[in-house]
């Protein structure tokens, strides 16, 4: 397996993504990658990387890209921008069939714009959508989309998340029937947006998904759903709030835990238990967010992700890798999408123009 990797993306460019790499090369012996970026900047910190990843440089590459899109850059301006930056150049890597997929912590907008553009789209998907997993009650998780690529989102297209989203859910975890439902301010019917409640209306037409409604913010990490389906200014917004939630949750028990002698002394004992609360709820673990709809793999990692919670996102497309999740997203939604009732609707129209 081969992977593309933008070295030159996120808050700490080559320092997090070449020795994240390194550490994904370690996770999947099978793995081959190839870093796109300054290549004087990804051989300074190859030359400082421990000794422990001697073993996997083999299996490490390097490609020169001297331009360098910048996080600040509008997407329209990507697209017209010279061809050699270390973004396009990866992903020009995946159309040539030299890699299987490709990983960036790069400009988001900029990213989804040259990924639609080079890779095109599954199933005439207009609008891909941006997903990721997040941690439930249950210790299971959920996935949630959009997060960003669609600020505002028509019924048609919260219908196209959904169906995604269920593919993600059934070919990547093996949920039989994975459990999804629309995000809204309540569970009544007459609630929400009119998008919002068009679709929950379309949704519940489609025997063969498994939709449950309308869920509220808290329901997201219940575990009582599997999919979970908004516009992407709604959903990046829940996504970056938990996040720091999460954060402020582990510093509040390492700070109690500090301010006496007394209960240091028992921070001490609780350590192996605080390290698995760490762990579980740590953004880190769940960084790799995948751009659905995409005739291609493309995982965006967390700008400010370190070397590890990069390295979680190189897995994540391994893991979409061995799924041949495109494929698989391409075949269901082809199947499925036709018998969407909005669908069924335009076409009864188009034949009756005719």
């Amino acid at each position: 397996m081969r992977l593309a990797i933008d070295a030159m993306g996120g808050d700490f460019g080559p320092r997090a993504t070449v020795m994240g790499a390194a550490q994904a090369l370690q996770v999947h012996p099978s793995l081959e990658v190839r870093l796109f970026g300054r290549r004087v900047d990804m051989e300074e910190v190859l030359a400082h990387l421990p000794s422990r990843f001697t073993s996997v440089l083999s299996r490490l590459s390097l490609a020169d890209s001297p331009t360098i899109i910048a996080e600040d850059m509008k997407p329209s301006s990507a697209l017209r921008a010279p061809r050699d930056s270390s973004l396009a150049m990866m992903l020009e890597c995946v159309v040539a069939g030299e890699a299987d997929a490709a990983v960036s912590a790069g400009n988001t907008g900029a990213l989804m714009a040259l990924s639609r553009q080079a890779l095109g789209t599954v199933a005439d998907i207009p609008r891909p959508a941006i997903s990721t997993a997040i941690p439930t009650r249950a210790g299971g998780r959920c996935y949630l989309l959009d997060l960003g690529a669609n600020v505002e989102a028509s019924a048609e297209r919260l219908v196209d998340f959904a169906l995604m989203g269920d593919v993600m859910a059934r070919e990547v975890d093996g949920v039989v029937r994975p459990r999804v439902a629309l995000l809204n301010v309540g569970v009544e019917g007459t609630k929400g947006t009119a998008s919002v409640r068009q679709a929950d209306a379309w949704l519940r037409d489609l025997d063969d998904l498994g939709y449950l409604g309308f869920v509220e913010g808290d329901g997201v990490f219940s575990g009582e759903v599997d999919v979970v389906v908004c516009d992407g200014f709604v959903g990046n917004a829940v996504l970056k709030a938990s996040e720091g939630l999460a954060r402020m949750l582990i510093e509040r028990v390492q700070q109690t835990f500090e301010a006496h002698w007394t209960s240091r002394l028992v921070g001490l004992l609780a350590q192996p238990a605080l390290r698995r609360l760490k762990g579980q709820l740590d953004p880190v673990r769940y960084n790799g967010a995948s751009l659905l709809g995409l005739g291609g793999i493309v995982v965006k990692s967390h700008g400010g992700a370190d070397a590890t919670g990069f390295a979680h996102a190189v897995s994540r497309a391994v893991l979409e890798v061995e799924q041949a999740l495109p494929a698989r997203l391409a075949c269901e939604l082809a199947k499925r999408r036709p018998a969407i009732p909005y669908r069924m609707a335009r076409a009864d129209r188009t034949q009756i123009e005719r």
